[in-house]
């Protein structure tokens, strides 16, 4: 969708200012809010694209004023919240007020290393041929989903060129699109696609810069 975590391109968000030596964790409640993310979702009642699409999902003024586990910690309350998982009640209280629910999968402590060694492989066999190889010239379609896409805005309508292509993996904008499992695996081709600097920005991009984006199959065309 369209909003404000889709920031590739914009302007006047001000510099990007890494932090020298940043600690992994900046206080021991972003440790506890991994932790709880981890867990639920080993559980299987979402998927990954599902979290993304909570995520961005937030109003924007929460979105641009909360911190990365901030807005991590308000969707998986929104995903929770959804499948009665835990009540509106609860989350103000921070009490449990009703017995737990049923959950097809517990994320046991001695298996969290090799989770997270494994992480959740999105690669599937492929169904068809690939429409497009490497070096072939693609449009990357100028489409305005309501929904979860992984098309940055910024390159959509532009031309690049493939420089590599990947395999058959779950197509993130249909693997949303049942909000319970079993959730649609069906996979689509992806590709690298790299983008010249002016052909995104114009006179003022630089031709020698180079943009590469992962893209899936239905978001390209061919060039006629």
């Amino acid at each position: 969708m369209n909003s404000v975590h889709d920031m590739g391109g914009l302007q006047a968000f001000g510099p990007v200012c890494p932090e020298a030596d940043e600690p992994v964790f900046h206080g021991d409640w972003e440790r506890r809010a991994l932790a709880l993310t981890l867990a639920m979702g080993a559980t299987g009642q979402w998927n990954i694209d599902l979290s993304r699409s909570a995520r961005e999902s937030l109003p924007p003024a929460q979105y641009l004023t909360s911190s990365y586990y901030q807005i991590w910690l308000a969707a998986l309350e929104q995903l929770m919240l959804a499948r009665g998982l835990v009540s509106a009640e609860e989350l103000r209280t921070g009490q449990m007020q009703q017995a737990g629910a049923a959950v097809a999968r517990v994320l046991h402590a001695d298996a969290v290393d090799a989770m997270l060694a494994t992480g959740s492989p999105a690669d599937r066999p492929a169904t068809g041929p690939a429409r497009f190889a490497v070096g072939e010239r693609v449009r990357a379609q100028n489409r305005h989903p309501s929904g979860h896409t992984r098309l940055p805005r910024y390159v959509r309508g532009h031309c690049g060129v493939v420089t590599h292509v990947h395999g058959a993996h779950l197509f993130p904008d249909r693997h949303v699109s049942q909000p319970l499992p079993p959730f649609d695996q069906r996979p689509e081709w992806l590709y690298t696609v790299a983008f010249a600097g002016d052909e995104l920005w114009g006179a003022d991009g630089d031709p020698r810069s180079v943009v590469s984006v992962d893209a899936w199959e239905p978001y390209l065309e061919k060039l006629a």
